[in-house]
């Protein structure tokens, strides 16, 4: 049986319907409303003139947002809640950038029926490295959402060095490897990405103050060598966008930078051999159908596979507490 299994029609239109809250949200963040209404009370005919929307409508999205939880209402007034206040407003430390991202999501995965029936994206055409400015910076924000509730619980989890340099693939924002340095202050980092993201890693490193200790290095990890004498190649969220293949070659290049006793860490979904677990890696191989033009979710068993091929010994499966998984391998 598994985890999931559906008991009744009931549940399953749960789930179908599911989709009518998630818009609701995505429209909101789209439109701005819940920054129109930051520090505000205000009823929706305001919020509407604010927004150049239609009175009627914006009246129904603001009580649906009531039901949900995100604003609050009385006596006709609304006003946002803590939460919305402290996660949904743009400028809060606590922002919730990505949900840019997931208004990209939502249009891929409009796709997946044709995605299936093609077997990979019909829609994706553009490489990340040619992809608009809008379409990075939402994308290098949520990734750094996602990951600045990763960033301790990983770094913990990692036998960090001491010294030297280490060298974070497809880096983005560089969230992983100011983490690193805040644990282990002697290193050094490189954060490597394409040269359209660079830019973006440049401003989030100055803005972390790191830009003595953390610099940037442009290129495409699957065509572009990455230096060596690093003690640690970090590669996070980037082998579910390859193909085996692909991952061959990046898991090679890696091995290549790393200096003698150095280890390769890759922090990705990592699934059963049946594949249907862990149901999020399940759910995210078909973000990489509907999104890529070869990504997967892996087996342990294959992501070993590659990391053997590439040299690497003492290959282990690290799990964290709250259930991030490590791929860890070693140059002897």
């Amino acid at each position: 049986m598994s985890a999931q299994e559906i008991s009744n029609p009931g549940q399953l239109m749960e789930i179908v319907n599911g989709f009518r809250a998630s818009r609701v949200i995505l429209t909101a963040h789209e439109l701005g409303l819940f920054n129109h209404l930051k520090g505000k009370r205000a009823t929706s005919a305001e919020v509407a003139r604010l927004l150049g929307t239609h009175p009627r409508a914006t009246d129904r999205l603001m009580n649906a947002l009531t039901t949900i939880g995100l604003l609050s209402k009385s006596e006709g007034i609304f006003t946002n809640t803590g939460f919305s206040e402290q996660y949904l407003v743009s400028g809060s430390p606590r922002y919730m950038g990505g949900l840019d991202h997931a208004l990209n999501l939502w249009q891929t995965w409009s796709t997946l029926t044709p995605s299936i029936a093609a077997g990979t994206s019909v829609v994706v055409k553009d490489s990340i490295g040619d992809s608009s400015e809008q379409w990075c910076e939402a994308f290098i924000a949520a990734m750094h959402s996602r990951a600045a509730n990763q960033v301790k619980e990983v770094a913990a989890a990692i036998d960090l060095p001491r010294k030297g340099k280490i060298l974070d693939v497809g880096g983005g924002s560089g969230i992983f490897s100011f983490a690193f340095l805040h644990a282990s202050p002697e290193l050094t980092a490189v954060v490597f990405d394409l040269p359209n993201i660079v830019p973006i890693t440049d401003r989030y490193i100055k803005e972390a103050g790191l830009d003595n200790c953390v610099s940037t290095l442009a290129g495409d990890y699957l065509d572009d060598e990455f230096g060596e004498g690093y003690a640690l190649v970090f590669m996070s969220a980037i082998v579910h966008i390859n193909s085996p293949e692909e991952n061959i070659r990046l898991i090679a290049a890696g091995v290549r930078a790393l200096a003698v006793g150095g280890q390769i860490v890759i922090l990705d979904h990592v699934m059963h051999e049946d594949r249907t677990e862990p149901s999020a890696g399940a759910m995210f191989a078909l973000n990489m159908l509907v999104g890529t033009e070869h990504g997967d979710t892996y087996t342990e068993s294959e992501i070993r596979g590659w990391m053997e091929a590439a040299g690497l010994s003492e290959i282990r499966l690290q799990p964290t507490p709250s259930g991030i998984l490590l791929m860890i391998g070693k140059k002897c």
